[in-house]
C-alpha cells in the first residue's frame, strides 16, 4: 500500500487497487496480441497489417511500462486520463477481433494465462 493511511481521501486504496488491476489486464492483452500475431496467417491479416499492429502493441506496452513505473514511484493515488486509456482499449478490442478471426479458422491458440490478481489492501471496503 503506497497511499498514506492517514490520507483524507476516502477510496484512495480502492482507486490504487483498481488502477493496478486495469494495468495488469492491459499487459495481458498486449502480450496476447503479440502471441496471436505470431500465429496469424496472411489469409487472416496481411504481413503489412501484422507489422503495423505489432508496432502499435509494442508502443502501447512501452507506454504501459511508463505508467506502471510512475504509479510505483508516486506516493499518492493516481489515475490515468481517458486520452491515455481509450487507445489502449481500442487496441485490446483489435486483439479480441483478431482472436475471433483465428478461432473462426480453427487456428489452435495457446491458453490465455492470467496473473494472480493483486491483493486488496487491509480493510477491504468490498467485504
Amino acid at each position: 500500500m503506497r497511499a498514506d493511511p492517514s490520507s483524507p481521501e476516502p477510496g484512495a486504496d480502492l482507486l490504487d487497487h483498481l488502477l493496478g488491476s486495469l494495468l495488469s489486464d492491459f499487459c495481458v492483452w498486449f502480450e496476447r496480441g503479440e502471441q496471436l500475431l505470431d500465429l496469424t496467417p496472411d489469409a487472416v491479416m496481411p504481413l503489412a497489417e501484422r507489422t503495423a499492429l505489432r508496432q502499435e502493441l509494442q508502443q502501447a506496452t512501452r507506454e504501459l511500462v511508463a505508467a506502471r513505473s510512475l504509479r510505483q514511484a508516486t506516493p499518492a493515488p493516481m489515475a490515468l486520463s481517458l486520452e491515455t486509456l481509450a487507445p489502449w482499449h481500442l487496441l485490446v478490442m483489435r486483439v479480441w477481433s483478431l482472436s475471433a478471426r483465428l478461432r473462426a479458422l480453427h487456428v489452435p491458440l495457446p491458453q490465455l494465462e492470467w496473473p494472480e490478481p493483486p491483493a486488496f489492501p487491509a480493510g477491504d471496503p468490498l467485504s
